[in-house]
């Protein structure tokens, strides 16, 4: 096979990205090579790509991007017996060290020591990815491709909406961007008994109808928390879901979110909040969860359930394809908040 490939890098210390030819990652004993068929742009990606404060404290260029995405076993490792080659996987991303103590308690995915593929190491915007064969996941040939490249984020979504009772509760989805949009399908396919959803982009809110959502707001035009206040009985929901990060959405959450309620919080802001913590947290009774990536392998089990069962229709997320090497036009779509989920190819867009 060739031993150089062409790769989507962030090359020095500014706004953009570029295509560049980088040696084909070399394997160690425990390493998986995969040939790389397709990768999704995440929020992170966008964020690497603007060179906002987070990236610049972060990323430490030359680094290949991309951590959503599947393929082909090409080559692994002398240890490795799990994969073979021409198996069909994706991978979980956030390689944990196995040795701290949240890892000792079987929660690697906040490891102390936790780096992520496709930012504190070369990704998966490539031909070809380098992952250890731990955090290869095997994929059901039945599972569509497009779906197999979006793993990371649904898993996102399902270790948000399972963090907590979620059959037969009624739920708020605080921002309606892609996990947001899969967190509504999950939801409804996990047996919640109405969805509501605020957002403010006119796109989005079609789409978070498209996904099953019952009702959906404009927090910015109309009272959702009045609103959801009186769908509920004056209740309030069971159940927040933020996605957002957006301050006002978050306190708004919390306002609609009844005695009782379990806020999950996902959504990252890049400011401090302001809560009321007194009456929507410590009088409500409320159970506030961080919730960061996905439980180690937990989440993996229940998120390949629900797909190989039918269960989540994700087909709404899913508009433009293109060659890794036609990156612009992707993320500027994705900037301007007019597309839910962009797939990039290395080896061109299948017909």
């Amino acid at each position: 096979m060739a031993t150089t490939m062409k790769a989507l890098r962030k090359m020095q210390p500014a706004r953009g990205l570029q295509m560049d030819t980088v040696a084909v990652p070399a394997l160690g004993p425990t390493d998986v090579l995969v040939r790389v068929k397709t990768a999704s742009i995440c929020g992170t990606d966008l964020h690497i790509y603007g060179w906002d404060r987070w990236s610049q404290g972060r990323i430490k260029p030359p680094v290949t991007l991309g951590h959503e995405f599947c393929g082909t076993v090409e080559r692994r490792g002398d240890e490795v017996a799990a994969v073979k080659p021409g198996d069909f996987v994706s991978a979980e991303m956030h390689v944990n060290c196995g040795h701290c103590e949240q890892c000792r308690l079987g929660q690697g995915h906040i490891c102390q020591n936790l780096r992520i593929i496709g930012i504190d190491q070369d990704g998966a915007f490539a031909e070809f990815v380098k992952i250890p064969a731990s955090n290869i996941w095997k994929l059901d040939p039945a599972i569509p491709e497009h779906y197999g490249a979006i793993l990371d984020p649904l898993g996102n979504a399902v270790h948000t909406v399972l963090a907590g009772p979620i059959a037969g509760q009624t739920v708020l989805v605080t921002g309606c961007g892609p996990i947001g949009l899969m967190s509504i399908a999950v939801a409804k396919a996990c047996g919640s008994s109405r969805v509501f959803a605020t957002e403010t982009n006119e796109k989005r809110r079609a789409m978070a109808r498209k996904m099953g959502a019952d009702v959906v707001l404009n927090p910015a035009t109309e009272d959702a928390v009045a609103r959801i206040l009186s769908e509920t009985n004056g209740a309030g929901v069971d159940a927040l879901l933020e996605m957002s990060g957006n301050p006002m959405a978050i306190q708004q959450g919390f306002r609609a979110l009844r005695a009782g309620g379990r806020a999950s919080l996902l959504g990252i802001p890049t400011e401090n909040v302001p809560l009321d913590l007194v009456n929507d947290v410590i009088f409500k009774g409320a159970t506030v969860q961080g919730i960061y990536g996905r439980r180690m392998y937990e989440t993996w089990v229940q998120m390949a359930a629900l797909l190989k069962a039918g269960k989540l229709n994700l087909e709404p997320l899913f508009g433009e394809r293109a060659p890794l090497d036609k990156f612009e036009s992707a993320f500027t779509l994705l900037q301007g908040g007019l597309a839910g989920k962009i797939l990039l190819y290395p080896n061109g867009v299948p017909r």
